[in-house]
């Protein structure tokens, strides 16, 4: 798994548990496609939660553990899963890795703001692939881009209860973004194989444990967003992003503005079919890209360059 430089604890773990054939064996309950290291250690995570009190949440800082990994950390957890194993198994066997990165609305809050002045009104935001739709409350967090160039660049409500930070650097020849205090926002919704209603204390549990457990900044910014939402639940519907993409917006009495992130979709075909208007604001491969899609017009600006987290963008 990808940890490596990013979750120390992750790293640990996974390298350890990859050597040990009982430890991997776990994974069997899962499909083949789902069988990772990060579903393994997902679980953990969940079962750790379930016994805060146990030694091994001394290494866990989502749980308040300040330990770093040493000679202890490996044993112990072996031991706590392999004592555990029925239920590692059941949920390796039920659950999938579900990320919910409220940063990375920040990464498209400039995109989805460059589609709503294009647009001219206020805009239905779609989010595809959704799992909790927190992209959807994209318009009611603040932002904080730090530059070089004019110092802080201030957006969104300035009484937003979730407010994101992120560095923007300009690529030679760029200028500074266009940032609006307000996206203005008609209608929502999102759409994904499996949304999660986040009023579900076990589903919303499980989504907790997919954040890695030794980064709590990033766990205490899904538990805000989830706070912001659950006071406004955006419509979420089940399908397929692509397939039933239409069915989703047909409520929409608004220019539709879609978002996705890290999800490998290619939209243009069902967006080239709803026979309006729209924008895609695409968070994908390391690229922000935004696409104006009318019919078979089809206009794509590569925006910026990213990081996966929302941590920071390269205006282009």
């Amino acid at each position: 798994m990808r940890a490596a430089a990013i979750s120390p604890l992750y790293e640990h773990l996974a390298s350890r548990a990859a050597e040990d054939p009982e430890v991997a064996g776990l994974l069997t309950a899962a499909g083949e496609d789902d069988a990772t290291g990060e579903l393994l250690l997902a679980a953990a995570h969940r079962l750790v939660q379930a016994e805060p009190f146990h030694r091994l949440s001394n290494y866990y800082p989502s749980l308040g553990g300040t330990y770093g990994a040493d000679e202890s950390t490996w044993p112990l957890f072996r031991d706590f899963l392999l004592e555990r194993a029925e239920r590692v198994r059941a949920l390796v066997g039920s659950q999938v890795i579900q990320t919910n990165e409220v940063g990375r609305a920040a990464l498209l809050f400039p995109a989805v703001a460059a589609a709503a002045r294009q647009a001219g009104a206020p805009i239905g935001l779609v989010e595809a692939a959704t799992t909790a739709g927190l992209l959807l409350g994209l318009d009611q967090y603040s932002y904080r881009y730090q530059t070089a160039e004019a110092g802080q660049l201030v957006a969104g409500p300035a009484k937003a209860a979730l407010g994101l930070h992120c560095a923007l650097e300009l690529a030679p020849g760029a200028v500074l973004p266009k940032l609006p205090k307000t996206v203005k926002v008609a209608a929502k919704a999102g759409i994904g194989v499996a949304p999660v209603d986040l009023a579900d204390e076990d589903a919303y549990a499980w989504l907790e444990a997919c954040v890695w457990a030794d980064q709590p900044e990033r766990l205490r910014l899904f538990g805000v967003a989830c706070g912001v939402l659950r006071k406004n639940p955006p419509r979420l519907v089940a399908g397929d992003p692509v397939a039933d993409l239409a069915e989703a917006v047909e409520p929409i009495d608004a220019p539709i503005v879609v978002m996705t992130s890290g999800s490998g979709l290619d939209l243009v075909p069902a967006l080239s079919g709803l026979g309006r208007s729209a924008w895609w604001a695409a968070h994908e491969e390391g690229e922000l890209r935004l696409v104006r899609v009318h019919g078979s017009d089809v206009e794509t600006t590569t925006l910026a360059t990213t990081e996966a987290h929302g941590q920071r963008l390269v205006w282009r």
